[in-house]
């Protein structure tokens, strides 16, 4: 579960970590009033709380110099989607000046099995290119997790980055902070970027933190804060596949795509790739799809306007032929066949399933090479 950017900085205030001044803004908001009632004072920063990454380069983070300048910018960020997410609030803080920009993040290397620190001199937007170009700048240092990260661990990171004196000792606090965060939340990232340098001490202009679905049991304060009208993480789209039951990961691509169980669906997926087409989401219907769900999948895609074309892949095990025939002649009926669909149907009671579809006029294809050309050629 990512927590957006206020969320961690109410938890690193929580610990005594100093944040830049801010106040949360959401549609309908008058705004200027809310700003007055916060103190704030220009130049503020004005910030798109979704659950994408890239929010800067794509637009979502806006400098403002008066706060007639804020509201005007709160009302385009409203309605500005960044990468397909419409934010439901704002965080409008504070702009600091600062000396520096660092990276610092906790996450879990799983090849040694162990906590990491990762640190740079070169924090901001262009963090991955750099880690790219320059992996020699990230500091990498490995946590025993029975022993967590301890002080001169800490400082020894800092020092890595040539940090010193004051500096130096806020550089570890702050990390030490993080990682005992990374501990509580069962977190699988807790990251800042940009850290800033200010002075003599570090302050987060930005934060992230992903905390572990399989553990979320033991953090329902997180999830009973959260208002659904912050929920930024989910397309349109993806919402709606929530709203009636639907595992469904909304893509760039145009072909659309249905699979049943996570592994042939992604299989598929990278089917369409390797033959140069672009799948427009992921859409498992699962093992043992009965009729009603597989109707429920196809009705969705022919109504998904991003998806121009659909590719049906289904071997069944515990998923039946005809049951899958049914569902998928039940949608065609209801919706039309609005656009081309390729079904791709082998295993358990295929032959049933296939003599359904072809009354229905839809050919059912045995090899997914075949399959999968043929719906790229329509």
């Amino acid at each position: 579960m990512k927590l957006f950017e206020f969320e961690a900085k109410e938890i690193l205030a929580a610990r005594g970590v100093k944040v830049p001044p801010s106040v949360l803004v959401f549609p309908g908001d008058d705004v200027a009033a809310k700003i007055r009632e916060a103190g704030l004072e220009p130049p503020l920063v004005v910030k798109s709380q979704v659950l994408v990454a890239g929010r800067g380069k794509a637009g979502g983070i806006k400098l403002v110099k008066s706060v007639e300048e804020a509201v005007r910018v709160a009302e385009e960020l409203f309605r500005k989607p960044i990468k397909g997410v419409l934010p439901g609030a704002l965080l409008i803080e504070k702009a600091v000046e600062h000396e520096a920009e660092l990276y610092a993040a906790i996450t879990i290397d799983r090849s040694e099995r162990k906590p990491v620190v990762l640190a740079s001199r070169f924090g901001g937007v262009d963090i991955e290119e750099i880690a790219k170009e320059k992996p020699e700048s990230i500091v990498r240092l490995h946590v025993d997790p029975f022993l967590g990260l301890r002080g001169f661990e800490a400082r020894r990171v800092g020092k890595a980055l040539g940090l010193s004196g004051k500096l130096l000792i806020s550089f570890a606090s702050f990390l030490q902070t993080l990682y005992s965060i990374f501990e509580e939340l069962d977190a699988d990232l807790v990251e800042s970027n940009p850290l800033a340098v200010v002075g003599d001490e570090v302050l987060p202009l930005d934060a992230r933190i992903i905390v572990d679905d399989n553990a979320l049991f033991r953090h329902k304060e997180i999830i009973e804060k959260r208002r659904v009208e912050q929920a930024g993480e989910y397309t349109e789209w993806e919402v709606k596949a929530r709203q009636i039951g639907l595992p469904f990961v909304e893509l760039d691509g145009n072909v659309g795509i249905i699979g049943n169980g996570a592994g042939l669906t992604m299989a598929t997926m990278d089917l369409v790739y390797s033959f140069g087409g672009k799948p427009a989401n992921f859409l498992d219907i699962g093992g043992g799809a009965r009729a009603e769900l597989v109707k429920k999948a196809v009705g969705f895609l022919l109504d998904f306007p991003k998806a121009d074309r659909i590719f049906m892949n289904i071997f069944g095990g515990i998923t039946r032929g005809d049951e899958v025939a049914k569902g998928v002649v039940e949608a065609v009926k209801e919706k039309g066949l609005k656009k081309p669909l390729v079904v791709r149907l082998r295993g358990t009671r295929e032959e049933e399933g296939r003599r359904i579809l072809e009354e229905a006029g839809i050919h059912a294809y045995t090899d997914p090479i075949e399959a999968v050309k043929k719906v790229l050629s329509l």
